[in-house]
């Protein structure tokens, strides 16, 4: 049989197409962009099979389409040349063809704003129930390694705390540094039109130590190390690698998320008294510039004022903070479906929920403390 072929003779305000050969699946390929690229803006459009040899499915539904496509486009086409048998065939394949509806519109107006809201609201309940359950079973196997220190492995451990703790150490210094800076500056240009330079050391001092100090370092930790590690576990979900550690009898909780999570615990009080530290360097250094407030006088000032609650205050939310970033970005990244792109959308809503999480769970210590008195 003939390879299939196809010749388009226009005479203005009929176009005729001429098949030939065998319209079969295996030979389709060759004419199949030639079929797609037919348009017309003429009126009638006739279909010639005289020249066919052979027709199948594959054939007729190739027909039957174009026949479709050109009639939608304001054609009348008709279909010469075939037998009985081909007619019978292009009729069958054209009474089954499923039907092309065009995508239904979204609903609109108030009620389905509403039900978008409660759908969205519905899910974020469902992922908030999901990140306590992991969080608890976080804490469980966290405190577990604590009690039988058997269960935890410290080369994983270390290895952690100097990918989230030492290496962090010059960014979160810096950060420091130039928060006591600004804070300096904007205080000191308030302050002047009261006479009361003086007390930029305590508007230095206890927004650094109370709030901004460990606040800053959280947030540069979640976007750090809470992105790295859901990046490093949701790229081994992606590998299998965590479906080989159940295989072998190892609790992915135990390996993977336990070190990560103690890791935090330890080094992000750390990272938050050199923030704080750098912090006041900053802020000296830019009241001796603007004020003339010497180091001496500003260093004396500070332990005469500020007492040292200020200083615990921060400190006492440093580990609720690294359990929150902990358990976060390793919740999502066990949640990553196996797709670069699920990797990414994971490790960004792993930033964007940590964060979140860090400054509310900030905002109720201060309304706790404030309520105490201290």
């Amino acid at each position: 049989m003939k390879r299939p072929s196809v010749t388009l003779t226009s005479t203005p305000p009929d176009l005729n197409v001429q098949f030939a050969g065998a319209l079969q699946v295996q030979a389709l390929d060759q004419i199949e962009a030639t079929v797609a690229s037919i348009t017309t803006d003429l009126a009638n459009v006739h279909l010639d099979l005289s020249e066919v040899d052979a027709l199948d499915t594959g054939g007729a539904w190739i027909l039957t389409d174009l026949q479709r496509r050109l009639e939608a486009g304001g054609a009348t086409v008709s279909i010469s040349g075939a037998t009985d048998e081909r007619m019978s065939l292009l009729e069958t394949v054209a009474r089954h063809a499923p039907d092309t509806e065009e995508p239904e519109a979204p609903p609109r107006g108030f009620v389905a704003w509403v039900a978008a809201v409660g759908a969205a609201t519905v899910r974020a309940w469902k992922d908030t129930l999901r990140i306590l359950d992991f969080l608890g079973l976080t804490l469980h196997r966290l405190v577990r390694s604590l009690i039988k220190p058997r269960h935890l492995r410290p080369a994983s451990l270390f290895t952690q705390m100097e990918e989230a703790g030492f290496k962090a150490i010059p960014i979160v210094a810096l950060m420091g540094f130039l928060i006591g800076i600004v804070l300096a500056f904007q205080g000191a240009t308030q302050l002047k039109q009261f006479g009361a330079e003086v007390f930029v050391v305590e508007l230095i001092a206890i927004s650094i130590l109370r709030e901004l100090g460990v606040l800053l370092t959280a947030i540069i930790v979640a976007g750090r190390s809470g992105s790295a590690f859901t990046a490093s576990i949701g790229s081994m979900k992606v590998q299998e690698e965590i479906d080989a550690m159940r295989a072998l009898g190892l609790d992915p909780i135990d390996v993977l998320v336990v070190p990560r999570t103690l890791a935090l615990l330890l080094v992000l009080p750390l990272l938050a008294m050199i923030a704080n530290f750098a912090g006041l360097v900053g802020g000296a250094l830019m009241s001796w510039i603007d004020l003339g407030v010497s180091p001496g006088l500003f260093f004396s000032r500070l332990q005469e004022t500020v007492g040292v609650w200020h200083l615990a205050v921060g400190l006492i939310k440093a580990p609720f903070f690294a359990f929150i970033i902990g358990v976060i970005s390793c919740y999502q990244a066990m949640q990553v479906k196996g797709s670069s792109q699920s990797l990414g959308s994971r490790t960004t809503t792993s930033v964007v929920q940590a964060i979140f999480a860090v400054i509310f769970v900030d905002a109720l210590f201060s309304i706790f403390f404030s309520e105490i008195g201290v």
